[in-house]
């Protein structure tokens, strides 16, 4: 209910001005510092940038960091399967690792360099190989006259030979391409290793066919080579690896040390495989 208006001091009534409005205060709308100008602007956007960068490589760096090594597997050739447990822990121990050095690994793919031949000092062709009864690791047996009636390749090496680690998958190769009713391959161990160190090297290589051990009175191993052993001696090896190729009735047909092209090892133990 509105009041009456009042009277003046002179009795006169004055008009009713009605509700008091009360006016807010006046803020200040805008920037309350000058803007940033535009080479400072660019500067932010840079700054900011690199950040997000640093955040990103830090995060991937931590990421690899902590990503474990693969740990490699290997299957064991069937010949190895016979270890016993604590032949394969020494196996193990021995820390096998190919060995290499410049040159090593190159003649395998060249093709033949004119008419084969017998490298003289070995056993000459048609020689009667010598009879030999040498073990696996495992202590399989293996013998020259188990394998009459096969072309038969004898590879003579050392485990820590660069030459034969080189020699090792090309020779796996080459077996698995020639038929094993008609071709035996056996390497046998020419320095007197011990079984660890020839385990190690035929399972490394996972090589398919018998790795033997040829003892002599001054053993080796993978870290320190040995004195050759009779059967390496009465084949006349001395350099890693040397070959001889026998035909099936036990004689040699070809003899050669060092790498040899993959090509002339094939010719060779068909030529072998004939006869």
């Amino acid at each position: 209910m509105r009041e009456p208006p009042e009277e003046t001091g002179s009795g006169e009534l004055q008009p009713d001005p009605g509700p008091t409005r009360i006016q807010p205060p006046r803020l200040p709308i805008g920037p309350g510092r000058a803007a940033y100008s535009g080479r400072t602007r660019l500067i932010l956007v840079v700054l900011l940038g690199l950040s997000i960068v640093a955040v990103v490589g830090v995060a991937l760096v931590a990421s690899l960091s902590s990503t474990k090594t693969p740990v490699r597997t290997v299957t064991i050739p069937l010949a190895d399967r016979g270890a016993s447990a604590s032949l394969l822990a020494a196996a193990e121990a021995v820390g096998f690792h190919p060995t290499s050095e410049a040159g090593v690994g190159t003649v395998e793919r060249s093709p033949i360099s004119g008419a084969p031949h017998s490298e003289a000092g070995l056993l000459a062709p048609g020689t009667k190989a010598p009879a030999f009864k040498l073990h696996t690791p495992t202590g399989q047996a293996v013998t020259l006259a188990g394998l009459r009636g096969k072309a038969v390749l004898l590879e003579f090496f050392a485990t820590w030979c660069p030459h034969c680690a080189a020699e090792a998958p090309h020779l796996k190769a080459i077996y698995a391409a020639l038929p094993p009713s008609r071709t035996a391959f056996v390497s046998v161990n020419a320095d007197g290793e011990d079984a660890a160190s020839i385990l190690a090297f035929h399972i490394y290589f996972g090589l398919p066919y018998p790795a033997v051990l040829d003892p002599s009175a001054r053993p080796g191993t993978f870290h320190s080579p040995g004195e050759e052993g009779p059967v390496s001696a009465a084949y006349r090896v001395s350099s890693y690896p040397t070959f001889y190729v026998l035909d099936r009735a036990g004689r040699v047909v070809w003899a050669g040390s060092g790498e040899q092209p993959d090509a002339l090892l094939r010719l060779e133990l068909r030529r072998a495989a004939k006869t």
